[in-house]
């Protein structure tokens, strides 16, 4: 496939993260491939930025492989966004279905894209680059938190990994860790309850980094020059120290 615009696939598109960097690249001047499993989302996201919406469950190998076909034989940019967190029990407690789903969706997900993906990268304009959409989870472990900082540390690993694999090859490989981001769905679709999701955010002192604060940085991390590599980006809002350590004004 040969064209004039720059192309992009951004997994998970249909909310949030994945929504807003869509939009942003789409700005940008990428044709963006948008991989979501809520068809109906993408489209309507697809029919607005003049992207393309494909219907993708990337734990479903059939799927990547329809959306690689989709996709052709040259690609610029995967964005490795599709993720998330279930529950918070403690390790002693832990529910294994949640910590393999989130297995499945967090770590193997993005490499099987990746492995459908690779040859259309390598044949991206002056070579691809894959980034890699991680969190500050997976660089420090807090209480309730063992099932999805263990997955995204293994995704942190595997970003680490592939460029070492990648050398040589026009291939550059980033990984991004955003801290609290506030999004309509991931804390609600950890906790499962619309007053606990937004707890989680009250009070945060010049308010959580938002969607559109790290579709920013993966636009700006995609348009270094193709001999800068950006190994790791860690953003988070300036209230935020650690995982637990936030700075929030008193009620």
């Amino acid at each position: 496939m040969t064209s004039h615009f720059l192309t992009a696939v951004v997994t998970g598109a249909s909310s949030g993260i994945g929504a807003a960097t869509a939009r942003a690249l789409s700005a940008a001047g990428y044709r963006v491939f948008l991989a979501a499993r809520r068809t109906d989302r993408i489209q309507a996201l697809a029919e607005d930025i003049g992207g393309t919406a494909v219907t993708c469950d990337i734990t479903d190998p059939d799927q990547v492989a329809a959306l690689a076909d989709r996709v052709g034989d040259s690609l610029d940019l995967l964005v490795n966004n599709a993720g998330g967190a279930y529950g918070v029990d403690e390790v002693v407690n832990a529910d294994l279905d949640q910590w393999r789903a989130m297995y499945e969706v967090n770590v193997l997900g993005p490499v099987a894209v990746i492995r459908a993906l690779i040859g259309a990268l390598e044949n991206g304009t002056d070579g691809g680059t894959i980034i890699n959409i991680s969190s500050t989870a997976g660089h420090q472990a807090y209480e309730k938190g063992g099932g999805y900082t263990a997955a995204k540390t293994a995704l942190s690993r595997v970003t680490q990994t592939l460029r070492l694999e990648l050398l040589g090859k026009p291939i550059r490989v980033t990984e991004l860790a955003p801290g609290m981001v506030h999004t309509e769905e991931f804390s609600l679709v950890r906790l499962g309850d619309h007053a606990k999701a937004d707890a989680v955010y009250e009070g945060v002192r010049g308010g959580p980094l938002v969607a559109e604060d790290i579709a920013e940085s993966i636009v700006w991390i995609a348009s270094r020059p193709k001999h800068v590599n950006v190994d790791l980006m860690i953003v988070k809002p300036r209230a935020q120290a650690s995982q637990n350590k936030i700075d929030r004004e008193e009620a």
